[in-house]
């Protein structure tokens, strides 16, 4: 477990948990750690919040200073930089971006040579520059002192890629995007226009603090309005840098992650092009989508929440689809992380190549009732070793047996114990649910209701 690093970047709130000291830092540590023996270069993109242009500059600076090179994509999303850090052999690639968080939060991502999330042991070192515990990085000087250039032109190339990927046209289809006042303004609807698509784009004017809200992935709810109120084909909505997608059918029916998983899953086993026979998904996927892959034979792997470690056991076992119900879905035959528009493309892809609507192609998975309670309690630890709770999740389990299941896990980021059942009914899950809690409480764990859904 890293100190300021989590599965997806160094994240917090603007200039108090993440600071301007912070991105200055990890530049110096960046442009020294790989210009060891030749002169570094890295590409830095950013998505629409206030704060990115503040990070951005701090970076460079950090970066220049080492004697590196930065070159700047400007607003983008992320899996672009992860794309442009590995077609144009860029020493790494940083990306600017809270993700799904509001506007006030942001994050430092960063991508190696392959445009895959840095090695642990880098982030190690960062975190010790950063906490003063390994010596100053000497400054640049003179001609060694690096510069910043204009990289717009690898975003170009990146819009130019997703064009090339999809085997279809999509003429006389009728999409909706919701942007989510994020990175995918920029580059989704230039990609579904020029493969013939009549767009319908909301939620695509970030103004600096608008975006996330009420909007995009985390709010899908304006995407469903739009799709029935204009009788569309499908929608796709994306998160603030773009790298998750969830989508909606022409009934106006979220298709969440494991749906999409479902539907891609089953065209490549369809096609005998799901290696492993096997899809990767996280312990959060419902119960539904196992069931269903399980009836068609298709197998599976769950792994930790994260899609980091999607995309670990897809590289490791050699397995080309995974991803979260959240919408990270990884297609490693053409990223090396989760990619929303590429997401977007694929989904199209069996829908044309299937010649059905995106519902008929979502049916054959039903999904389970599922709730997700955060419970806050002095010490996740102690409250996960305690025998009494875990007699009270035993007791859970029996009882729901195969027809439902129970997962409590503590928060990677927050004291928060994270308690999710699924089963038949919504009221079959809250029941299991508030037995294991009052267990939490009555043992005096001063646990603090905080939300479910």
């Amino acid at each position: 477990m890293h100190k300021y690093f989590g599965t997806d970047g160094f994240r917090g709130e603007a200039n108090k948990t993440l600071t301007v000291e912070h991105a200055y830092k990890i530049g110096r540590f960046i442009g020294n750690y790989f210009g060891k023996d030749h002169r570094c270069q890295v590409v830095i993109g950013k998505d629409t919040r206030r704060s990115s242009y503040m990070f951005e500059y701090a970076l460079t600076a950090g970066i220049t200073a080492s004697g590196a090179d930065a070159f700047l994509l400007h607003v983008t999303t992320t899996p672009s930089v992860s794309y442009v850090a590995r077609t144009d052999d860029f020493d790494c690639g940083i990306m600017i971006s809270a993700s799904h968080n509001p506007f006030y939060d942001n994050g430092i991502k960063l991508f190696n040579s392959k445009g895959e999330k840095m090695e642990d042991d880098v982030i190690t070192e960062i975190e010790r520059y950063i906490d003063g515990e390994i010596p100053e990085i000497p400054l640049a000087q003179g001609e060694e002192i690096g510069r910043a250039s204009d990289y717009s032109a690898g975003r170009n190339r990146y819009i130019g890629y997703l064009i090339s990927l999809a085997p279809y046209s999509f003429k006389g289809k009728r999409i909706g995007l919701d942007c989510a006042n994020g990175s995918a303004f920029t580059i989704a609807k230039s990609v579904f226009d020029a493969l013939g698509a009549k767009t319908y784009i909301i939620n695509n004017k970030p103004d600096g603090f608008n975006i996330n809200t009420n909007c995009g992935s985390t709010h899908i709810e304006g995407l469903v309005k739009l799709v029935e109120e204009e009788q569309l084909d499908c929608g796709f909505a994306f998160d603030g840098d773009a790298d998750r997608c969830l989508a909606v059918d022409e009934k106006g029916q979220i298709v969440d992650g494991d749906k999409i998983l479902y539907i891609y899953g089953c065209y490549l086993h369809e096609q005998g092009k799901l290696e492993g026979n096997t899809v990767v998904t996280t312990v959060m996927s419902n119960m539904g989508l196992y069931k269903a892959f399980d009836e068609l034979g298709i197998l599976y792997e769950k792994t930790a929440v994260g899609d980091k470690y999607v995309y670990e056991c897809m590289n490791e076992k050699g397995y080309i689809l995974g991803g979260e119900n959240s919408g990270h879905i990884i297609f490693s035959k053409y990223a090396n992380t989760g990619d929303g528009i590429i997401t977007a493309l694929n989904i199209m892809q069996v829908l044309c190549a299937k010649k059905c609507s995106l519902s008929e192609l979502a049916e054959g998975m039903t999904v389970y009732p599922q709730i997700l309670k955060n419970v806050r309690v002095t010490d996740k630890n102690i409250v996960l070793n305690d025998e009494d709770v875990k007699a009270a999740v035993k007791a859970a389990e029996d009882a729901l047996g195969a027809d439902g299941r129970v997962l409590v896990r503590p928060s990677g980021t927050e004291p928060l114990l994270r308690i999710m059942t699924e089963a038949k009914s919504k009221e079959i899950c809250r029941q299991h649910i508030e037995d294991i809690e009052k267990v939490v409480r009555d043992k005096g764990y001063a646990a603090e209701y905080i939300s479910a859904n």
